[in-house]
């Protein structure tokens, strides 16, 4: 039995606005990872299975690693498709945001989506969301999206409704938010949901295979040389510092997603509780990924130095600064947090 944790009153608003819908636009983030496609693409398959019409719209593009998913083929991005995406969003009467909480999260597209006059619902599981919807559906406790997306969808009275294509988009989501259940997933529903999820016949190791076994050489040389040659361990706070140029992406030949998980890979090393993952971007700004065990709560470290934010083992931030800088920054910062990160087990 799966808890009732979405407030009632929340379903039914959310249950009648879509049920009024003719036209729903699903959006995503920038640089969605799997848990915002695998959200929106479930949302997707749920609404064309009680006849809806419904679109999947990215502010820029998916990784490829997602592209064997239904539905991935029609996702609308802004950055290639601008005309598309604006007459979508003005002919939506619905937009459902998933996995962000905050407008600017959907960067280019920010603008569109506040002056759209279409209803708004929020499906959400991170921390401090603002007001901008008129259905706020935000669980930080939730693991992922995807999870919140399947239990909206039941609590609506539509699990008979969830195909295939949705299950496996949900299962995706729930998937990769975790670290393949690897971190943040020992609640027990999460795997109440799976038995679900895998009575709608998908196949949980292709999924697995489709997402974590698609490399390419470029991407395993990529992986071995930011290992051998860019990683600095600091053993004693703990952390240890990967960043990744410009140049070297070109070296590598560097595609979207060939650095997704990386970040997590120095957690393994004996000792090590805090990991950041500096990669420089092609306007020259730095996008910065956190990752700890334990309690260390680097959604507050994001947030008091990067201008991000997160979840407390797993957070985002960008930085102005060279990349060089940015590593002195982040090195000199270290001794502040030396006692948290050494009450930590590792």
């Amino acid at each position: 039995m799966i808890s009732k944790i979405i407030e009632e009153e929340k379903v039914q608003k959310a249950k009648e606005l879509i049920d009024h819908a003719k036209y729903v636009a699903i959006l995503m983030h920038v640089s969605p990872d799997g848990d915002a496609v695998g959200s929106a693409l479930g949302l997707y398959h749920f609404l064309f299975s009680i006849d809806k019409e419904a679109v999947v719209i990215s502010p820029d593009t998916h990784p490829a690693f997602l592209n064997w998913m239904r539905g991935s083929k029609e996702i609308l991005n802004y950055e290639e498709n601008a005309n598309k995406v604006e007459e979508a969003l003005q002919k939506a009467d619905l937009l459902i945001c998933v996995d962000f909480n905050e407008v600017k999260r959907t960067g280019i597209l920010s603008s569109l989506v506040e002056s759209s006059s279409a209803k708004k619902i929020l499906l959400d599981h991170h921390p401090a969301p603002t007001d901008f919807c008129d259905v706020m559906i935000s669980l930080p406790q939730i693991a992922s999206t995807a999870e919140l997306v399947f239990r909206l969808i039941c609590r609506m009275g539509h699990f008979a409704d969830i195909n295939k294509f949705c299950a496996e988009s949900i299962y995706t989501g729930m998937m990769t938010d975790t670290g393949g259940f690897a971190y943040n997933s020992n609640q027990a529903e999460i795997y109440i949901i799976i038995a679900e999820l895998l009575k709608k016949g998908i196949d949980k190791d292709e999924i697995y295979n489709n997402v974590y076994n698609t490399n390419t050489p470029d991407r395993l040389k990529l992986m071995g040389y930011l290992l051998s040659e860019k990683m600095r361990v600091y053993p004693e706070y703990k952390t240890a510092v990967i960043s990744l140029s410009m140049d070297e992406q070109k070296r590598f030949n560097f595609q979207k997603g060939d650095s997704e998980g990386l970040v997590n890979i120095p957690l393994s090393i004996q000792g090590i509780v805090f990991s950041v993952f500096i990669k420089e971007e092609p306007n020259k700004k730095l996008k910065l990924s956190l990752r700890s065990r334990g309690t260390f709560p680097v959604n507050e470290v994001s947030a008091l130095h990067f201008n991000g934010g997160g979840h407390l083992n797993a957070a985002g931030g960008e930085s102005s600064l060279s990349l060089a800088k940015a590593e002195k920054y982040v090195e000199q910062m270290l001794p502040s947090y030396k006692e948290a990160l050494n009450k930590e087990r590792s």
